[in-house]
């Protein structure tokens, strides 16, 4: 008989394998084994911390410090009158959460009339100053005698000190200001009132508008001639262009720009202050009001006024990555989704074919 040799990488199958399979079965896939992390990537991922390590400390020392604090000012009370020696005290009493309690409770209608302020002159100042931002990129953006003229005419109002615009609108919105004269009557735009908030916005959005048109001319400068040249080939409107290729691919850096200015929006104080002034209710903000208790040398409730700012800041912020994260990212969320189903489609279809 001939000897049947049995290759040395292959072992017996054990006696009724063969019977025990069903028939028609695969086998089972094999998982693939996962890899140590290498050494190189261990060295980079030390190099990346060692490097971001001077600005978590620079945050740490600029941002957590100080919002810790705010907190910790904001469980005390003004000092008061000592009843053992008639003196002020030298100590602030703990008051706990009563700071907080009496902004929704006695000082209700302060916070929440400065609360509608401030979210009132964000979302019209942001508004418009997106749509005239990206009109002013647009404007920029052409090739035509005279451009970088015009691009530093447009950039001046940005690159003004705010306090420096809002004594210029100051004396524009006087009583026998230009506004006056070219309306042809008598608008009191520096009293409390709604002429008051008109001229907030409009001071708002003539020195900020060029931040946005700024960005948002970033964006177009990336974008390739060859689009628009295949879309005019095809029979594209300037309309249909704009919709279709210069808004979607502007779309992550005019969402970046809208962001930061409507957290700067959230925290104004200075244009509003000087343009009007103090303690005015119809363009009292929440910065304006945390500084007015602070004036007084009531730090508690200028501090909780601060903290209760920073979670409303904070909220907008969380809300806007959340709901808007893959477009300020440049769409690498909707990427790794895509990806992950494409891995798992193989495997659905193994456990199909063995069932």
């Amino acid at each position: 008989m001939a000897d049947t040799a049995i290759p040395p990488d292959t072992a017996p199958h054990a006696p009724g394998t063969a019977a025990r399979r069903r028939p028609g079965r695969l086998p089972a896939p094999e998982r693939p084994r996962r890899r140590a992390p290498s050494r190189a990537t261990a060295g980079t991922g030390r190099l990346a911390a060692l490097l971001v390590s001077p600005t978590l400390l620079v945050l740490t020392v600029v941002v957590l410090y100080p919002t810790l604090m705010a907190l910790d000012e904001s469980l005390y009370g003004p000092k008061g009158l000592d009843p053992k020696t008639g003196f002020i005290s030298d100590t602030e009493p703990f008051v706990g959460l009563k700071n907080y309690t009496d902004i929704f409770t006695q000082a209700g209608d302060r916070f929440w009339n400065a609360f509608w302020n401030t979210t009132f002159f964000t979302v019209v100042t942001v508004s418009l100053e997106t749509l005239i931002g990206v009109a002013m990129a647009i404007v920029m953006h052409r090739a035509f005698r005279g451009r970088s003229v015009v691009r530093a005419g447009i950039l001046v109002p940005w690159a003004i000190p705010t306090a420096i615009s809002g004594l210029l609108w100051k004396w524009i919105f006087n009583a026998n200001g230009i506004a006056n004269v070219v309306l042809g009557h008598q608008v009191l735009w520096t009293a409390d009132g709604f002429s008051a908030k008109i001229a907030v916005v409009i001071a708002d959005v003539w020195k900020t508008a060029p931040f946005i048109g700024l960005l948002v001319l970033a964006g177009l400068q990336v974008i390739p001639k060859e689009v628009y040249e295949a879309a005019r080939l095809d029979g594209a409107s300037a309309l249909q262009q704009f919709w279709r290729i210069t808004l979607p691919l502007v779309k992550p850096a005019l969402m970046v720009a809208v962001l930061f200015r409507c957290l700067d929006a959230l925290r104004m104080f200075d244009l509003p202050y000087i343009l009007i002034g103090a303690q005015k209710g119809s363009v009292e903000t929440l910065s304006m009001l945390a500084q007015n208790e602070a004036s007084n040398v009531r730090f508690g409730p200028a501090s909780a006024y601060a903290v209760l700012l920073f979670l409303y800041v904070f909220l907008i912020a969380l809300a806007f990555v959340r709901l808007l994260g893959a477009d300020l990212i440049g769409g690498a969320g909707g990427t790794k989704k895509r990806k992950s189903r494409a891995v798992r489609t193989p495997r659905r279809r193994v456990r199909e074919v063995t069932a």
